[in-house]
């Protein structure tokens, strides 16, 4: 349950973050509860880690590239697209400063040439990014079984056994899903899948056959738990320990005594798994403060079944009612600090299960991330190790030797 819900219902925020009449940071815990706190004013005032922001900002162009990546193997008998055609698109990508200085930015996945044939300039994918492409095709078709436990794992979540296939679509890449996942995942497996119409016309739900069972499903906290009680060195309590979640804040973040008493009072909290089917939905504190663990139980093992631990927050909101949450997930998201990260870089708001990743890397890699790791790192790279030549000079000459060749084909090509 959200800080401003429990506000509203006359109760102490959950996370013991009280707000002011001028907003402030919610870590540093004013006396005076708010009168009221806009969603965007709450996204404003959360605490910033730097490490996963630096994170995003590579992240921006990431997607940026990926984009222009899916137009160039759109087409797989000549993987290469048009500058003007990327100019074109320049707006909807987000290419502040045009197709071709973007492009120019990253020398080690593109490659801009001159078509003679079509008299205009071209763009296609370098060797090295080729390769990342066909990494990321074979761990995704190596890794198709546990594809298939990840979709069986979503909609055993939901109470109706069933989500929208368009949500599904939102989310395929994050999955790890092949391009073509209807028909080598879904069809392929009829005896667990199962697509039928929805209520409104065109669309389709994706189905959980009935024989298969969700009992025996563990959520991903549930791993976690065993492993801290087998520790020796194990501090917790092993009652405090069932109902738990792993916390971690990040350098920097001050957290009071009352905020640290809300967290372990929150901590012992019961509440029904992701798996589990719940009961009837009581409006009472308990009752609502049990409903809003159990929402952070389901988001935690959604992102725990990413690739990358991570989702943006439009996107898992597509599941939203399924899962029979009936909060602000977003919201969500800023009360537990100590499980989730919430980005806002690149104009989108990106949420990170914080204790997947140490220093801006997943702690446990899987082939898939690994291959868009690499791409990562071309990002990052940049127009570092070109060889050593004024690299504007080279733009400027080669962009001087395509005008002329283009006026030379003109040239010939017009009456004498």
């Amino acid at each position: 349950m959200s800080n401003r819900v429990c506000i509203k219902k006359g109760y102490l925020p959950l996370m013991g973050v009280k707000f002011m009449g001028r907003l402030e940071h919610p870590t540093r815990f004013p006396m005076c509860v708010r009168s009221k706190t806009t969603s965007a004013q709450y996204v404003a005032s959360r605490f910033r880690d730097p490490t996963f922001e630096k994170l995003m900002d590579n992240y921006k162009n990431l997607v940026k590239v990926i984009s222009i990546q899916d137009l160039i193997l759109a087409n797989p008998k000549n993987q290469s697209v048009s500058i003007d055609f990327l100019s074109k698109l320049s707006q909807k990508l987000h290419l502040n400063r045009g197709a071709t200085a973007f492009l120019r930015k990253f020398p080690h996945i593109f490659h801009i040439y001159y078509d003679h044939s079509k008299l205009k300039p071209f763009c296609r994918l370098t060797d090295a990014a080729l390769g990342v492409t066909r990494q990321e095709a074979v761990a995704i078709n190596a890794s198709l079984p546990v594809v298939v436990e990840r979709l069986v794992r979503i909609l055993s979540m939901s109470a109706s056994r069933m989500v929208p296939l368009r949500a599904v679509f939102k989310v395929w890449k994050e999955l790890g899903l092949p391009d073509d996942f209807e028909d080598s995942v879904i069809s392929a497996n009829s005896g667990v899948f199962q697509l039928c119409d929805g209520h409104e016309q065109n669309t389709h739900l994706l189905k959980l056959v009935d024989g298969v069972s969700r009992n025996g499903i563990r959520a991903a906290v549930e791993d976690w738990r065993v492993v801290e009680c087998c520790k020796e060195d194990c501090s917790v309590d092993r009652t405090e320990m069932q109902f738990s979640f792993k916390q971690g804040y990040p350098p920097g973040m001050r957290l009071s005594k009352n905020f640290k008493a809300k967290v372990k009072e929150w901590q012992r909290l019961p509440y029904v798994g992701p798996y589990e089917v719940p009961g009837e939905k009581k409006k009472s504190k308990a009752g609502m403060m049990a409903m809003e663990k159990r929402a952070v139980s389901i988001v935690h093992e959604f992102l725990s079944l990413t690739v990358e631990k991570m989702v943006e927050v439009e996107k898992i909101s597509q599941f939203r009612k399924w899962f029979g949450i009936d909060l602000n997930i977003r919201d969500l998201f800023l009360d537990h600090p100590g499980i989730f990260y919430l980005s806002t870089k690149g104009k989108r708001h990106t949420v990170f299960l914080r204790e997947a990743y140490e220093r801006g890397r997943l702690i446990e890699p899987n082939p898939v991330y690994d291959a868009r790791r690499r791409l990562l790192d071309l990002v990052v790279l940049g127009r570092r190790g070109l060889p050593a030549v004024n690299s504007k000079l080279e733009d400027s000459s080669s962009c001087h030797q395509a005008r002329q060749e283009e006026n030379q084909q003109r040239h010939d090509l017009s009456p004498s």
